[in-house]
């Protein structure tokens, strides 16, 4: 395939740089670029500089308020942002529940719900693995009891990314009877203020807080916020998951965090010489660039609708993303040395100046950013899960 820009898409990215040129304020991008979580604050603010464009979905379609980019515009946009260092918008109503509504969903969800996704009025959060039902999905327990025409919810969520700040969660429950898991599941849209809905914060290796578990006691949800057909969720949460795995490649983001790394070695000092010198190092370097490379080639692809087999492709993708990932970051710490023995703390929360004066510039974050990224390999379905999803496809053929 002949991916190369043609003189329309090459004005179209100038266009996005002058943009986030002109529009993305520099605090959150500092505070992006050093690599802590972004606040519900700078999410909030960009959304609505995006939204103001036009742009805060750029895979909507311009039926559902989107900009009805190619997938090629798509593609440039977001590299544009990662490298220019915008936060990336909180996804799970932009690429997640949205894509689901104004697919599966009906005209009054659709009219009550996705303006707001687009505007960034309402922020969402996925409800997806329990204590007990993380990679076996399938096998949850959170229930749904019909009452009347609503829906009485009980049940456990963890690793709740955003609950905290979540206006809404979308929530598989089992609802009907049925022999096979997979069967029997449905797919709610639930109040987060409702007072059975209770959020517990978990802290994360990193000193972070961007997971949670929630508490759902006797919630009722009304059968209008029922998306589709009752007991076919999954069939929505797998459309759902192919979403979120071609996300979770992170291909612009690490293309970011490649450059960022290179600039550390090259930078730092060892045995007399640039980290960047060291020919081990260079032939690390030289392997994870290539494979980002094909990672980047093999998102187009995955992107331009010309994959035979999208579920196997979405998961090798996130499979090997996640590794690409690890070994970047594996990098940066390598180049910086001892400098990355401390632990700062997310000062842009704060005076954001308060840093001792011999920091390195790359240094506050860095850290935080390397141990929470361990979890690249079991957030939206563990390495193994991925693994198995695409022998099985395979082995289909």
């Amino acid at each position: 395939m002949d991916f190369s820009l043609s003189p329309d898409e090459r004005a179209f990215r100038e266009e996005v740089r002058a943009f986030l040129r002109e529009r993305l304020p520099k605090d959150i991008a500092r505070r992006h670029a050093r690599g802590y979580h972004p606040p519900k604050a700078d999410l909030i603010r960009w959304q609505v500089i995006l939204h103001e464009k036009g742009w805060s979905a750029p895979g909507w379609p311009r039926e559902w308020g989107g900009p009805g980019w190619s997938a090629i515009q798509q593609f440039i946009f977001e590299d544009e942002c990662a490298l220019a260092d915008a936060p990336l918008p909180s996804p799970f109503g932009l690429k997640l529940v949205g894509p689901v509504i104004y697919t599966f969903g009906s005209d009054e969800q659709k009219a009550k719900y996705l303006p707001k996704i687009l505007s960034g009025e309402t922020f969402w959060c996925q409800g997806f693995s329990e204590p007990g039902s993380g990679s076996d999905l399938a096998s949850l327990q959170t229930r749904g009891e019909r009452d009347g025409g609503d829906f009485v919810v009980n049940g456990r969520k963890i690793w709740t990314t955003e609950a905290h700040f979540a206006d809404m969660m979308f929530c598989l429950a089992r609802t009907e009877k049925s022999e096979r898991q997979q069967d029997g599941i449905s797919f709610l849209l639930i109040d987060m203020n409702d007072p059975g809905m209770t959020v517990r914060p978990i802290a994360t290796i990193d000193s972070g807080h961007t997971v949670n578990e929630v508490f759902i006691d006797d919630v009722r949800v009304p059968g209008r916020d029922l998306v589709g057909e009752p007991g076919k969720g999954w069939t929505y949460a797998k459309f759902l998951l192919d979403n979120e795995r071609t996300t979770n490649s992170f291909v612009h983001r690490s293309k970011r965090d490649f450059r960022r790394m290179m600039d550390i070695a090259r930078a730092a000092q060892a045995d007399g010489g640039s980290v960047l010198e060291d020919e081990a190092f260079r032939r690390r370097a030289a392997r994870v660039e290539i494979d980002l490379k094909a990672l980047e080639w093999a998102v187009l692809r995955m992107l331009s609708g010309e994959v035979p087999d999208p579920s196997a492709s979405a998961s090798a993708l996130k499979l090997k993303g996640s590794s690409i990932q690890h070994e970047i970051l594996d990098l940066a710490i390598a180049a910086m040395g001892p400098d990355i023995i401390p632990f700062y703390p997310d000062t842009e929360q704060g005076p954001g100046d308060n840093l001792p004066f011999w920091t390195p510039d790359e240094a506050p974050g860095l850290m935080a950013q390397y141990l929470y990224r361990r979890a690249g390999t079991i957030y939206a379905g563990t390495s193994e899960v991925q693994r198995g999803i695409i022998y099985k496809q395979l082995s289909r053929r």
